[in-house]
Formats: C-alpha cells, structure tokens, sequence
C-alpha cells in the first residue's frame, strides 16, 4: 500500500521538474518549432498500437515493425518520435513500402513526459497496446497506461550494465508503473530486464535491425565512382574513428604505412570537427595528404585520403580490401561492422564491441569479422589483409547468409503485438 500511494507523491514531484524545464525546452532550437505539439496532445490520433520510437535508429526498427504487421482485421496504429532524424526515416521509409491493407498508420511527435500531458495524451490516443521500441521508459506515460490496464511491449530491448544499475537504483518506482511483455536481444539483456521487472514476461527475439539491412550494395554516387574511385593500389579505410582512440589509430597508420606503402588510405574521422587534428598529425607521416572536397580524380600516387564529406563512407566500402572498424579500441561501444561486410569487405575490429552484441559471437568465430586485441594485432591483421587480398563475392555471400539466418525478429514481434490485441 505505501509503495503504491508513493506513486501520486513522485509523480507531483515529477511534475514540478517538468514545469522548471518548460521555459528552457520552449527556446531549444530543435524543440521550438514542434513545442507546441510536445505539449498538447489534442492533434494525436486514436489507435489500437501505440508505437513510440525514439530517434532514428528506432524509427527505421518501427518501419520495419508495421511493415511486417499483417491482422486479420483492421487496426490503427499511431507512430511518435521524438527527434526530426526519427521523424524524417518514419516519413521516408513509409513510402517505400506499402503496409497491409488492414493498417491504418498515422505519425505524430512523441508528447513531453509531463504527467497532465501523459494523462491526456494516453485518454486522447485510448491504446490497447503499447509498443516501446528498444527502451525508452517514461514513468508518467506508463502511469497513466497502467491505469487504464494498457498493455506495455517492449521490442527490440537493449539493457546495458549501465542502464541496469540506473534501473535497479529506481526498481521501487517500474515495479508499480512495469511492463507487460519485453522482448529482448539478447540473453545478457533479457536476464538484466529480469532483474528490474519482476512481473514481466521476458524473452529473446532476433534483433530487427538483421531485417533493415540492405541485401544489396548501395548505388554507388558519381561522385565517389568517378571522382577517386577504381583506383590503381589496394585500398585500405579507418572508418568512424574516434577522439578516444586516435593516438592508437595513428600508431596503426604508421604501421600500415611502413609494412605496405603502396596504398590509399581512406581515414574518416567520426566527427568532422576533429579535421584539424588529423591534418597536422597526418602531415607528420611523410606520405602525400589528399582531403577528399578537393578530389576530382584518383589520386596520382598513393597516400591518405582524409575523408571531409559527409555520407560517403559506406560507398567506399566497396573498393576496400580492408577495413578497420572504429569506436573499438577504446571502450566505445564499436561501431557497425555489418556495414562494409555486406559489400564483401574483409573487417577488422578491436576488442570493444558492446553496442554490437545482438550480431553475435558467431560472426568472429567463423571469421566474417576479425576481432583483434589491442592496436598492434588489428594493424597486422590489416596488412595481411592487404597483401593476400580475400575473394569479395565469396565473403559477401557469406555474409548474407549470416544476416538471413538470424532474420524473424519483426515477424516475432508482430505476432505478441497481435497476441496482446487479442488479449484486451
């Protein structure tokens, strides 16, 4: 009983959070334009689903989601997001391809957390169930979806160690406003889901991001196909390096350069303001320094081609005879590997790759992917790559079928989607 009258208590305290933010959020520049909306939730659209995808990592997932929902009776399903990225992939990829004709789909900015906001617009939207992509948990949204015995999903859930400890400090608080249903990525999660929700039902699903992955290569733009691209020498990238990691990526570079001079290095730098740190280091290694805006052509000899473009990093894959995938040799999270795998790249990684988990073991274990130790194991991996050059389509295809095995994630999620309509 003490537990559940907290719950008025917490959610006043909320509320006066939220009013102390209102002034700031209404002059964020990315905020402003759609303040209005975030705030009164008139203009949200009734609907059996409700699916709340965060940015546009989630966005895509729900996409992907609602593309695959296939009822035998008409239902409506309402899609928020919370960022312009998020809501500009739902616009995109919804017109790419059709849904079942017994869908009905409407999109709408996901409403501030602000409890009187929560409580109008879960009565305004009346959903039967709830769909949270990943994990995004909002205790006034879920408040008021428990009092109107709504149905909580969760799909595509990541917990992180991090997250868990977050988590676990709050359990007194999800352990009243909990989920439902939570379908998780991985063992690891599911078990730290376990450990915060104890009345859920927690299980294991594919990750739906094996479904949003390209079967093919993407078309090539004429400016990377014309501009640099076949060039005469073997092809070597550093892809989304970031600042954390950069001394060792320097020293891998030294390296590359001393074992195999006769290449292009492609170096794209995870963010661009850090350009200016990459010239002057750059500069150091006595090779000749292309920047990427200011080639029209292949280079005339070989040397670094510092990457100051924006977009074009997965059109390079295709011509790489090897890969080094950033974020991964400091505790970073890695960054995607699939990427230039699926263009039939060879790939090579460092030891961090906790963002990645749900791709699996399996795909160091059969050699798709090299995961390397330390700074000084990936850059003799990166030789080697570069001197026994590996055959393309034969990695490629394998790579497919790893994708393809691990595929059934959206159908899976649809299904308990549709099991808990059912049970309403």
């Amino acid at each position: 009983m003490t537990k559940i009258a907290f719950i008025p208590d917490f959610m006043g305290f909320y509320n006066m959070l939220w009013a102390a933010a209102l002034p700031f959020l209404r002059r964020h520049p990315r905020l402003a334009r759609t303040f209005a909306q975030r705030t009164d939730p008139s203009h949200l659209n009734p609907a059996d689903v409700w699916i709340q995808a965060a940015s546009a990592g989630e966005a895509l997932l729900a996409a992907c989601l609602v593309q695959h929902f296939s009822p035998d009776r008409p239902v409506r399903i309402l899609i928020t997001t919370t960022t312009d990225q998020g809501m500009e992939i739902l616009c995109s990829e919804l017109e790419k391809k059709p849904v079942s004709a017994k869908v009905s789909i409407s999109v709408a900015w996901f409403p501030f957390d602000m409890p009187w906001v929560a409580a109008r617009a879960v009565e305004t939207v009346n959903p039967k169930v709830m769909v949270l992509v990943e994990t995004e948990l909002w205790p006034a949204l879920l408040h008021f979806l428990n009092r109107r015995h709504t149905r909580v999903v969760v799909v595509n859930g990541r917990m992180s160690v991090k997250s868990r400890r977050g988590y676990g400090m709050t359990k007194f608080l999800w352990s009243n406003i909990g989920l439902h249903q939570i379908l998780a990525v991985s063992d690891p999660d599911a078990g730290r889901f376990r450990e915060v929700f104890d009345g859920a039902r927690v299980s294991v699903m594919p990750n739906i991001k094996f479904e949003t992955l390209a079967p093919e290569a993407p078309e090539i733009p004429t400016s990377v196909s014309t501009d640099i691209f076949p060039c005469p020498w073997p092809v070597s990238v550093f892809a989304s390096i970031r600042r954390q990691e950069e001394t060792q990526v320097l020293k891998m570079i030294h390296t590359l350069l001393h074992q195999f001079p006769g290449q292009v290095m492609a170096i794209f730098p995870r963010h661009m303001h850090r350009l200016g740190f990459w010239k002057r280091r750059l500069k150091k290694t006595g090779v000749k320094i292309y920047l990427r805006s200011e080639l029209a052509s292949p280079p005339a000899e070989p040397g670094i081609i510092l990457w100051d473009r924006f977009g074009e990093m997965r059109h390079v894959f295709r011509y790489a005879h090897a890969v080094f995938m950033g974020g991964s040799l400091k505790p970073l999270g890695g960054q995607n590997f699939l990427e230039p795998l699926l263009q039939g790249a060879p790939v090579v990684t460092g030891p961090f790759w906790d963002d990645f988990f749900w791709v699996g073991k399996k795909v160091f274990d059969t050699g798709l992917v090299q995961r390397k130790k330390n700074w000084q194991s990936a850059a003799h991996a990166m030789v080697s790559l570069l001197k026994h050059p590996e055959d393309r389509h034969c990695r490629q295809q394998k790579a497919h079928a790893y994708v393809a095995a691990r595929s059934g994630g959206a159908d899976m999620a649809c299904q308990s989607i549709l099991a808990a309509l059912c049970d309403d």
